[in-house]
């Protein structure tokens, strides 16, 4: 008897563990697959010679950017709507705006930042904008938004 509930348990610890990896799987594959879309979309439309990341930014709309080189060898960042009719495909110089460092490093100098979440480059406004997630030292929430052009704040939601 000892034996059956042992492996009773087991077997729906296992079950549980094998589910719930398929679930997160599963909830991931729509945004591989439109990064995936994108990038062969910059490729194609010559915007990127070489793609080296893409990622998903979701703001007023949402987009994939993705960042690679042009033909020139200059580091860009092309921003592709997934959502919204009317948008255009979005592009910047990686060179003409603040980086990704120097914009965690005002972040760092402004608040008491524990830990960064994530840092995502992306479109709100006609303006690339720079998305930092980060968790205070009081373990709250905070969202920032600094122009990629200029580092200025532009938008701030914080303590949640």
């Amino acid at each position: 008897m000892k034996r059956w509930i042992i492996f009773i348990t087991v077997f729906i610890l296992s079950l549980s563990l094998v589910i719930s990896l398929f679930v997160i799987w599963k909830a991931g594959q729509p945004f591989s697959k439109e990064q995936d879309k994108a990038e062969q979309l910059v490729l194609s439309e010559k915007k990127l010679k070489v793609v080296t990341d893409s990622e998903v930014y979701s703001g007023s709309n949402t987009y994939v950017t993705v960042s690679g080189n042009d033909v020139k060898g200059n580091g860009k960042a092309v921003f592709i709507p997934i959502t919204g009719k009317d948008l255009d495909i979005e592009e910047v110089l990686l060179k003409e705006g603040i980086s990704k460092k120097q914009a965690i490093e005002a972040v760092q100098t402004e608040f008491k930042v524990k830990e960064i979440l994530h840092t995502k480059l992306g479109w709100e406004q006609d303006n690339a904008v720079w998305e930092i997630t980060f968790l205070n030292k009081n373990d709250k929430l905070n969202y920032v938004y600094l122009l990629f052009e200029n580092g200025k704040w532009w938008k701030r939601i914080l303590n949640m």
